[in-house]
């Protein structure tokens, strides 16, 4: 079987309030979608979902469609590489970083091979890592920083997510935002048994912050995730020394070279793994493979994406050494009802089901050509 052709869309999807985190505020969720075609009739879908501003990673939506228009998806057409191991090489040949853009192609050819197999994501990452596959994940609420900055605001998006059965419950913390917001939220999960974490996304220096994070390390935290920027290995690995909370690793763990130089300094052994910021489901391989013998404890994370790009989130959080509810959340949660092109759903006890199905079989095509225009 060989690819017939690929096509790529723009999907924008309306955010029902606005999501704030440290470096910047969305609205609206703007992502990528590919669409790989073979000689056969089958589909495999991929997304790719860097942000706007290049507040989250160097990369940017922008340049994730340049390089995907005029160099990956052309270069794929022309070598005719239909697999997850002859792509390979061709997205990465040439090609530094721009893991969001990569991650968009090896997705959806991991989808393709899961339409051929009349299976889903999760059944073919699951063989090829000689594993058996969970069939239902956790799942963790995400929260960002309330654009009033009011801790009541913040209680009561606590108070929700514990009565919508969340099993873990996250803050976006920032200098200025992080001691009172932490202790409102402990109150409200006092007597729960619901874990509480606090995710930075780099915004923290050490030493100078270092009042900050001692603070931090007092509220019995499940860990503190991504304290210091993206490039802080050593940084990093100092800390986890420091502080008796665990530390998460979230932007730091681009690829599997980071995660080789985590495991030789002895560094933090929670690992945040989100498909696309690594570059697509083979890199999670590597990473997978890295963690289960450094002893990590892994779980899942997302931008957050539509229910295309979670597809992958979900069959990474399926596996074995997944130990920490994920923040993969039902379609409402961020969109409101009936928007998302594959709408994702929670259980009341905080469990999502694993898709036994490719992509194809999930989505919504109606909705899909409601909220997306085609680009090449």
């Amino acid at each position: 079987m060989s690819i017939e052709r690929i096509e790529l869309y723009q999907l924008t999807l309306p955010l029902i309030e606005p999501f704030i985190i440290s470096g910047g505020t969305m609205t609206h969720r703007r992502s990528l979608v590919v669409i790989v075609h073979d000689e056969r009739g089958n589909r495999g879908y991929g997304e790719s979902p860097p942000f706007e501003l290049p507040f989250y990673s160097e990369e940017t939506l922008a340049g994730a469609r340049h390089l995907l228009e005029h160099v990956l998806i052309p270069r794929l057409a022309q070598a005719q590489a239909d697999t997850i191991d002859s792509a390979e090489p061709i997205l990465r040949q040439g090609i530094r970083g721009n893991r969001f853009a990569r991650a968009a192609l090896d997705t959806a050819l991991w989808d393709l091979e899961a339409a051929r197999q009349s299976t889903g994501i999760a059944g073919v990452l699951a063989e090829r890592l000689s594993v058996t596959p969970a069939q239902q994940i956790e799942c963790g609420v995400a929260l960002g920083i309330p654009s009033d900055r009011s801790l009541d605001t913040l209680r009561q998006w606590v108070e929700r997510a514990v009565s919508h059965g969340y099993r873990r419950v996250k803050i976006k913390v920032a200098p200025g935002w992080d001691s009172a917001p932490t202790r409102a939220a402990r109150e409200v999960l006092t007597g729960t048994g619901i874990p509480l974490t606090v995710d930075a996304n780099g915004a923290y220096e050490w030493p100078e912050h270092e009042e900050n994070l001692r603070d931090l390390d007092q509220h019995d935290l499940l860990y503190i995730e991504q304290p210091l920027a993206p490039d802080e290995l050593v940084g990093h690995a100092r800390l986890a020394r420091e502080l008796r909370t665990p530390v998460c690793l979230d932007e730091t763990l681009h690829d599997a070279r980071a995660a080789r130089q985590i495991v030789e300094l002895e560094g933090p052994r929670v690992w945040n793994i989100k498909v696309h910021r690594v570059g697509g489901l083979t890199e999670v391989c590597r990473i997978y493979r890295l963690a289960r013998e450094f002893g990590a404890k892994l779980w899942a994370g997302t931008m957050p994406e539509s229910g295309i790009g979670s597809q992958a989130a979900i069959a990474a959080a399926a596996l074995p050494g997944f130990v920490y509810p994920s923040d993969v959340e039902p379609s409402a949660r961020w969109f409101g009802k009936g928007i998302d092109v594959i709408d994702l759903q929670m259980s009341e006890q905080g469990y999502m089901q694993v898709p036994g199905a490719s992509i194809d079989r999930l989505v919504d095509g109606e909705r899909f050509r409601a909220t997306s225009h085609r680009l090449c």
